[in-house]
C-alpha cells in the first residue's frame, strides 16, 4: 500500500495541468532553447572532428611563414608519410585590360589532395584542369571569383607577371581551410605555374603548407613534441586532425557558450514565472489544505505531496523542454548544413541534454522550495483565517540554506559546463544584479503606490488612486511583472545598445579618415616608382608605405610561448604570425608610452618597440626579452619602450616595431596605404595593375563591409536568443496578468456596485498595466544601457554612444506588452454581474 501522501499527489495530478500552463511554458522555452544550442554546437564539432582530415587535408599539417620548408624540414615530413605542399596568398587576378579582383590564390603541387577530391563544374579533373597546355597554366576559381570577372573556359587571366588560362569553376575543395581569414573568393593553379610568374620569390607575402598523410597509426602528441625538438627556431604552426579548425572550433565553442548563457537568463525569467505559479496554486488550495490538517495530517506529509506533484510537473517540462530543443536540431539539420561552412553532424547527444536537463531541474528546484516551504509552516487555523494567495508562513533557516545551496549548485554547474568561464561569470553577476535591481523596484514601487493612492490630491482623481492601490496591494503580481517583463526587456536594451554602437564603430567612424586602399607586396626597387604613380593621380590623397615582414613570437623572457603566464585577452598574439617593421624614427602619431626610442644610426644590440595595451597583457616591461621568428631566423629582442596604437583608424599599425639594423639584409616588401576620393578608386586600381601587376589592392570599403555583415550575422543569432528570453518573459507576463484577473473580478464588482462604469474601470486597470511596464522598462533601459556601455567599452574598446530609439522602443515595448496582458484579462471580470461574485465570494 503506497504512502497517504504519494496517494494525495496523484488525485491532485487528476485534476489536470489548467494551473501549471506558465511553469510548464517557462520551462519549455528555457531548457529547450538550452539544448538546441547545445546540440548544435555539439552537431558542430561531432562533424569537425569525423571530417578533421578532410578539412586539414591530411593527418597533420605544418605552416611557415613567407618560406618554404628547408630540406631538413621536409625530409622529416616524407620520412613519415605522404607530403603535399600548398601555398596561400592574396592577390590580383585580372582578364585583359578590364576588372581585376582580389583572389585568395592556392598554388598546389601535383599530390594534391591527399585526402577527398576537388569538384569542379563540368567533366574533367583538377589535375587536368591545371596541368600546362601548349605553355600556359591553367586555372580554376570560385563561382563568384569567375562571375565578377565574367569567366568562360579558355579566357586568358592575368595573376602577378603570368598569364593562366580560365577551366572551370571550383565547386569545392577537399581542404576548406578553415579558420583562415580570406579577403578575396578562392584561385587554384599549380604552384610551379606560381614561381614561372613571379609571385613567390624573396620578400613576397605568402604561406606555406605542408599537409601529411601518415603510413599508419601515430601518437600524435609524440609527434608534435618530436618536430618541435627537431627544429626549435623553425617558427612553425602544426595542425593535425585532433583540432582541424582551431580558429572555427574556438568561435562556435565561444558562440555556443553565449547563447546557452543567454538560455540561462530566459530560464531565469522563467524561474519567475514558475515561482508566482506555484505560489498561485497553493494559494488555491489553501482551504484544501487546511482541512487535510485539520483531519490529522502532518505538515510533512503535505508538503511532500505537493512537493511530489510539482516535481512531476517540473519533469514533464524539463522531458518536453529537451525534446523539444533536441528535435528543433534535427529539423534544422539540413538548413545547418548549408548555411554554415563548416560540416554538421546532426544526431543526438547526450551531453547537452543532460545540461539543459540540469539547469531546469536546478531552477524549477529554487524557484518552487520557497512558496512550498511556506505552506509547510502555517497550520490549520492560519490556513482558515487566509484567504486565497495570501497564505504565508516564515520558512525555517534550514530553509534557507537549501536554496543557497540550490543557487551555488547553479551557479557552479553553469560555470563549469559553460567552458567560458569568465563569460559564465559575467553573465551570472549581471543577471544577479538585474533581479536584484528590479526586485527591489518592485518593492519601492509598491510602497509609493501604497502611500501615493492615499495622498489627497489622487481624490478627484479614482481612476489612477485605484491603479496605485492595486499596484500597492499586499500578495499582489506587482514584483513579479517588474521582474519578468524587466530582465527580458534589459537583454533586449543591452543587444540593441551593442548593435547600434558596432553599426555605429563600423559604418561611420571607421571609413571616415580611413585609408581607400591597402596596397602589399610592393618590392622595394618598386616603392619610388608605386609613389609616383599613384601619387601623381587626381583625388588621391596622402600615401604611408612601411617595410612589412611577419613573424611568431616563439618566447617571453625565454619562457616558450605556449608556457608563458598571460592574459587570455592577449593570447591572440601568440596565436600565428604577426606583422613585423623596422623603423629609424618612431612612426607618425605614434606616442611613446613609457622609454624612449632608440637614437640615429644604432647599430647594437636588437631593440623593439611594442604595442603598449598588449604588452602589459603579456607580462612585459622595458628590458624584457622576446624571441621573433622572422623568415626562419630567431631574433631575441629587447623591449626598448612601449607606445600608444590606436587600431581601429585602419592606417599603418603594427605590434612589433624593431629598429633598423635588426632586420638588415632580410628580403622585404612595403605596405602602403592610399587616401582616395571614392570616385578616384578604380582609376587607382586599374593604373596599378597595369604598371605594376605583382602588387595587391585590398579595397578597404569591401573588406570593412564583409566584416559588418559578418557581425549582422552575428546580431542576429543573439538577437533570436533574445527573442527566446523575451518570450519567456511575456509568458511570466501573461501568467502574471491571469493570476491578478482573480483579484481583479471581486474588485470590479465593488467598483460596479459603488457605482463605477466599465470606462472607468478598465481605465484604471489600464492605468495600473501602463505603470508597471514604463517602470520595468525604465530600469530595464538603464540596466541594457549600462551592460551595452560595458561590452562596447571594454570587449569592441570604443566610445560609447546611447541610440536613443533604440531605448525608446524598449520602453515602449515594456508599456505594450504590459498593457496588451492586462487588458487581454480585464474583458472577463468586466463581464460578470456583481450579484453572483459578491455570492459566490461570500459563500
Amino acid at each position: 500500500m503506497r504512502p497517504f501522501w504519494v496517494s494525495l499527489a496523484f488525485r491532485e495530478l487528476r485534476g489536470g495541468l489548467a494551473g501549471f500552463r506558465v511553469f510548464l511554458a517557462c520551462l519549455l522555452l528555457g531548457v529547450g532553447g538550452i539544448a538546441a544550442v547545445g546540440s548544435a554546437t555539439s552537431a558542430i564539432r561531432a562533424g569537425l572532428a569525423a571530417e578533421g582530415r578532410e578539412i586539414l587535408g591530411g593527418d597533420v599539417s605544418v605552416s611557415f611563414t613567407y618560406r618554404f620548408a628547408s630540406d631538413a624540414e621536409r625530409a622529416w615530413l616524407a620520412a613519415r608519410g605522404a607530403v603535399s605542399e600548398v601555398v596561400d596568398f592574396r592577390s590580383m587576378l585580372g582578364r585583359g585590360e578590364g576588372e581585376r579582383a582580389l583572389a585568395q590564390v592556392k598554388g598546389v603541387d601535383g599530390a594534391y589532395p591527399l585526402l577527398g577530391e576537388a569538384r569542379l563544374s563540368g567533366d574533367g579533373t583538377l589535375a587536368e584542369a591545371l596541368a600546362p597546355r601548349d605553355g600556359i597554366y591553367g586555372l580554376v576559381a570560385e563561382p563568384v571569383l569567375a562571375g565578377r570577372l565574367g569567366l568562360a573556359p579558355g579566357d586568358h587571366v592575368s595573376l602577378g607577371g603570368g598569364s593562366f588560362e580560365f577551366r572551370g569553376v571550383l565547386e569545392a575543395e577537399p581542404d576548406q581551410s578553415l579558420g583562415r581569414f580570406a579577403l578575396g573568393p578562392r584561385a587554384l593553379v599549380l604552384t610551379e605555374g606560381l614561381h614561372g610568374a613571379g609571385m613567390l620569390g624573396p620578400g613576397t607575402l605568402f604561406s606555406s603548407f605542408y599537409r601529411l598523410r601518415l603510413d599508419g597509426p601515430a601518437d600524435l602528441a609524440g609527434l608534435k613534441a618530436d618536430f618541435t625538438a627537431s627544429f626549435p627556431e623553425a617558427g612553425a604552426r602544426w595542425r593535425d586532425r585532433r583540432e582541424p579548425a582551431p580558429g572555427i572550433e574556438r568561435f562556435v565553442n565561444r558562440m555556443g557558450a553565449f547563447l546557452v548563457l543567454t538560455g540561462l537568463a530566459s530560464l531565469a525569467v522563467g524561474g519567475v514565472g514558475i515561482g508566482a505559479a506555484v505560489k498561485g496554486y497553493i494559494g488555491r488550495k489553501t482551504r484544501t489544505i487546511a482541512v487535510l490538517r485539520a483531519m490529522g495530517a502532518t505538515a510533512g506529509e503535505v508538503f511532500a505531496a505537493y512537493s511530489l506533484q510539482v516535481g512531476i510537473i517540473a519533469l514533464l517540462g524539463v522531458g518536453g523542454g529537451v525534446a523539444l530543443g533536441a528535435g528543433l536540431v534535427g529539423l534544422a539539420g539540413p538548413l545547418l548544413a548549408d548555411r554554415l561552412p563548416v560540416p554538421v553532424a546532426v544526431a543526438i547527444y547526450p551531453a547537452p541534454l543532460l545540461a539543459a536537463a540540469l539547469y531546469g531541474a536546478l531552477v524549477a528546484a529554487l524557484c518552487t522550495f520557497w512558496p512550498l516551504a511556506q505552506m509547510r509552516e502555517l497550520g490549520p487555523a492560519a490556513l482558515f483565517r487566509s484567504s486565497a494567495g495570501s497564505a504565508a508562513g516564515r520558512p525555517r533557516r534550514g530553509v534557507l540554506a537549501v536554496i543557497v545551496l540550490l543557487v551555488l549548485t547553479l551557479a557552479a554547474s553553469v560555470v563549469w559546463l559553460s567552458g567560458a568561464r569568465d563569460l559564465a561569470l559575467w553573465v551570472i553577476g549581471s543577471v544577479a544584479a538585474g533581479f536584484l535591481l528590479l526586485r527591489a523596484l518592485g518593492w519601492a514601487l509598491r510602497h509609493l503606490a501604497r502611500r501615493s493612492s492615499r495622498a489627497s490630491w489622487l481624490r478627484r482623481r479614482p481612476g489612477l488612486r485605484l491603479a496605485l492601490g492595486a499596484i500597492g496591494a499586499p500578495g499582489g503580481q506587482t514584483g513579479d511583472v517588474v521582474v519578468a517583463l524587466g530582465l527580458g526587456l534589459g537583454v533586449l536594451a543591452a543587444i540593441g545598445q551593442i548593435d547600434a554602437n558596432l553599426q555605429r564603430l563600423i559604418r561611420e567612424q571607421l571609413p571616415e579618415g580611413s585609408p581607400a586602399f591597402f596596397f602589399v607586396d610592393i618590392q622595394s626597387d618598386q616603392l619610388e616608382r608605386f609613389r609616383a604613380l599613384v601619387g601623381g593621380m587626381e583625388g588621391v590623397g596622402r600615401i604611408d608605405t612601411a617595410p612589412m615582414l611577419r613573424g611568431v613570437i616563439t618566447h617571453l623572457d625565454g619562457v616558450p610561448a605556449a608556457e608563458a603566464k598571460i592574459d587570455p585577452d592577449a593570447a591572440w598574439v601568440l596565436r600565428g604570425d604577426r606583422g613585423v617593421t623596422y623603423a629609424a624614427e618612431p612612426p607618425r602619431g605614434a606616442r611613446l608610452v613609457e622609454g624612449a626610442w632608440w637614437p640615429p644610426g644604432y647599430s647594437g644590440p636588437p631593440l623593439v618597440s611594442f604595442a603598449e595595451e598588449e604588452a602589459r597583457e603579456l607580462g612585459l616591461h622595458l628590458g624584457s626579452t622576446l624571441t621573433v621568428n622572422v623568415l626562419g631566423r630567431p631574433l631575441e629582442l629587447t623591449v626598448a619602450n612601449f607606445r600608444e596604437v590606436e587600431w581601429r583608424g585602419l592606417g599603418i599599425n603594427f605590434l612589433m616595431v624593431l629598429d633598423p639594423a635588426a632586420l638588415a639584409g632580410a628580403p622585404h616588401g612595403h605596405i602602403a596605404t592610399v587616401h582616395a576620393a571614392p570616385a578616384a578608386e578604380a582609376a587607382v586600381m586599374r593604373a596599378v595593375a597595369r604598371e605594376l601587376p605583382n602588387v595587391t589592392a585590398i579595397r578597404v570599403r569591401e573588406q570593412v563591409d564583409r566584416v559588418a555583415q559578418t557581425l549582422t550575422d552575428i546580431g542576429a543569432a543573439t538577437r533570436w536568443a533574445a527573442t527566446v528570453l523575451l518570450a519567456t518573459g511575456l509568458v511570466v507576463l501573461v501568467g502574471a496578468a491571469g493570476a491578478a484577473a482573480e483579484g481583479q473580478t471581486g474588485e470590479a464588482a465593488i467598483l460596479k456596485v459603488l457605482g463605477a462604469g466599465r470606462g472607468r474601470i478598465l481605465a484604471s486597470f489600464a492605468l495600473r498595466a501602463v505603470i508597471l511596464g514604463a517602470a520595468a522598462g525604465l530600469v530595464a533601459l538603464a540596466w541594457g544601457m549600462t551592460a551595452g556601455w560595458a561590452a562596447t567599452r571594454y570587449l569592441l574598446d570604443a566610445g560609447f554612444a546611447p541610440a536613443p530609439g533604440t531605448a525608446l522602443a524598449v520602453v515602449a515595448a515594456g508599456t505594450g506588452l504590459s498593457l496588451a496582458a492586462g487588458l487581454a484579462f480585464a474583458w472577463r471580470p468586466l463581464r460578470l454581474r456583481p450579484a453572483a461574485v459578491l455570492r459566490q465570494t461570500a459563500g
